[in-house]
C-alpha cells in the first residue's frame, strides 16, 4: 500500500495549510526524512519530510493550494508496488509518472517531457526556443539557472560567463526563495551543505529594510495578532518580584557548569513550576468550548527579522534546569537559521515573551491563540522598596500576565501569577 502524505495540524487552531513549493516532483525518488514539501500555517513556514522511501506520485494539491488539515497531498510508493519504476537520484530522467496537480507550464515536446526540471526552467526554456532535453546538469534535474546558463553559451558560443557560473550556485530551494525575497546574491555566499550547497540557514538577512511589500512571515504574524487583539477580550495582571535570589540562583547556575543559563531558562523553570500548580491557566478556548491539557508546553516568543516565531519546550515541567538551557538554544539558534521543524511549533499550551533583554521595564503581550495567557517578562532594575519597614535598593523584575477572559478569570490569573512571583522571589520552593 503506497504511504499518504497528509496535511499536518502543526497547531491546535489549524484548520488549513497552504502549499508553498514543492521541492520534489512526482516521479522523484525520495528517502524517508527528506523535505519533500514547504507548507505554510498560521504562524510559520516549513519542510514536510517524507514519510517513507520511494517514488512520488499522485500529488493532488499544486502551489499556492489552501488544504484541509488531514487531507492527503501526495502518495509515495514502493518499489514493488505496481506500475513503479525507481530511478537513481540522480538519473536525468524521470519515472514518467505524470502529475496529477495542475501544472502552470505550458506544454513541452515530447521529446523534453521526461526530462526533470522545474516548471520555470520549462517556461524559460521554451522562451528561448531551448531543447531541454539537451541541458544536462549533476543533479539530473534542470533548474531555472541550468537553462540561463546554456541560453549564455549558445549565444556567446564560449562557455558559461561569470553571471551564469554565478547563477549556478548549488542551493536548496529554500535558500533560493529565502535569497530572492532577501535580495541576496547566491553567488557570494558560503554553502555548509554537502558538496558547499548553500542551505536557507546560509542566507544572509538584509539589514536594510525593502522598498515596498512585506515578508510572508511578517504577514501572518500581523494577521494572527490582529485575529487575537480583535477576538479575544484581553485583560492584564501586572506584578513585581524581587529578583535578587532570582539573579544569585543564575549565578549558581551558571558556575555548575555545562549550558549557558539564561534568565528565560529560570523563567521558563519556574513558569512550568506555577503551572502545575494553577493548571487552569494551562488551557485554550476552542470552537466555544474550554480545553484542558494535561501537558505543559511552554512557547517562546523569538523575534526574527521578518516576524516572529515561537517554538516549543514541551513538558517543560519535566526538564532539568540544564536541559531547558540545552533545548532553548537549540531551538532559537534554528529558528533564526529558518531550520525548525514541523513538532518544534506544535503542542504549545502557555507563551514567554521576554524583552527584559532591550532594556523594557514592562509591557502587554498580545495572547498567542488558541492559548488562554502569555507571561511577558521586563528587565531587573534596581528599585527602592521597603525591607523590613526601611527603603532598600533592591533588584526587581515586573511580570504581565495578558488573558483571554473567555478561558481565564482574573481570579485564576492572580492566583497563577502570585504564585509565580513567590517563586521569582524564593526559587528554592521548587524543590519542596
Amino acid at each position: 500500500m503506497p504511504t499518504n502524505v497528509i496535511m499536518p495540524a502543526l497547531e491546535l487552531a489549524q484548520e488549513t495549510g497552504k502549499v508553498l513549493r514543492w521541492l520534489r516532483r512526482p516521479g522523484d525518488t525520495v528517502a524517508k526524512g527528506e523535505p519533500i514539501v514547504e507548507i505554510e500555517t498560521d504562524k510559520v513556514t516549513v519542510e514536510i519530510e517524507a514519510p517513507a522511501a520511494g517514488v512520488l506520485r499522485e500529488v493532488s494539491a499544486g502551489e499556492g493550494d489552501v488544504v484541509a488539515v488531514g487531507t492527503t497531498i501526495a502518495q509515495i510508493f514502493s518499489a514493488n508496488e505496481a506500475g513503479v519504476t525507481v530511478t537513481a537520484p540522480a538519473s536525468a530522467k524521470a519515472t514518467g509518472a505524470v502529475p496529477a496537480a495542475p501544472s502552470p507550464v505550458s506544454a513541452v515536446p515530447p521529446a523534453a517531457s521526461s526530462v526533470k526540471a522545474s516548471p520555470l526552467a520549462r517556461k524559460l526554456a521554451e522562451q528561448h526556443g531551448v531543447d531541454i532535453a539537451r541541458i544536462t546538469t549533476a543533479s539530473g534535474r534542470v533548474e531555472k539557472a541550468d537553462v540561463l546558463a546554456y541560453v549564455d553559451r549558445q549565444q556567446t558560443g564560449a562557455p558559461a560567463s561569470v553571471a551564469a557560473v554565478a547563477r549556478l550556485a548549488p542551493a536548496s530551494p529554500k535558500a533560493r526563495r529565502l535569497a530572492a525575497e532577501r535580495g541576496v546574491d547566491l553567488h557570494v555566499v558560503r554553502g555548509s551543505g554537502p558538496g558547499g550547497a548553500i542551505l536557507a540557514g546560509d542566507v544572509p538577512v538584509q539589514r536594510t529594510a525593502p522598498a515596498a511589500g512585506v515578508s510572508n512571515v511578517w504577514r501572518i504574524m500581523a494577521e494572527r495578532m490582529t485575529q487575537s487583539w480583535t477576538t479575544a477580550p484581553h485583560f492584564y495582571l501586572v506584578r513585581e518580584a524581587n529578583a535578587s535570589r532570582l539573579m544569585t540562583w543564575r549565578e549558581r547556575a551558571g558556575k555548575a557548569g555545562g549550558a549557558r543559563i539564561t534568565y528565560t531558562d529560570l523563567v521558563v523553570r519556574l513558569v512550568a513550576a506555577a503551572i502545575k500548580q494553577h493548571p487552569r491557566v494551562n488551557v485554550s478556548w476552542k470552537d466555544g468550548t474550554l480545553v484542558s491539557h494535561a501537558e505543559i508546553n511552554v512557547g517562546l516568543a523569538v523575534a526574527l527579522e521578518d516576524g516572529l516565531v515561537v517554538p516549543v519546550l514541551h513538558r517543560a515541567d519535566t526538564l532539568t534546569l540544564p536541559e531547558i538551557a540545552t533545548r532553548r538554544e537549540d531551538l532559537v539558534t534554528r529558528a533564526q537559521a529558518g531550520k525548525l521543524r514541523p513538532a518544534d511549533i506544535q503542542g504549545g499550551t502557555f507563551t514567554i515573551s521576554n524583552l527584559g533583554m532591550y532594556g523594557v521595564d514592562a509591557f502587554n503581550a498580545i495572547v498567542n491563540p488558541p492559548q488562554a495567557a502569555i507571561l511577558a517578562v521586563g528587565r531587573i532594575a534596581d528599585r527602592v522598596v521597603p525591607v523590613n519597614g526601611q527603603p532598600a535598593v533592591q533588584p526587581v523584575m515586573v511580570l504581565t500576565l495578558s488573558c483571554d477572559h473567555r478561558a481565564v478569570d482574573g481570579a485564576r490569573g492572580a492566583q497563577f501569577l502570585g504564585a509565580l512571583a513567590d517563586l521569582v522571589e524564593e526559587p528554592l520552593a521548587i524543590l519542596a
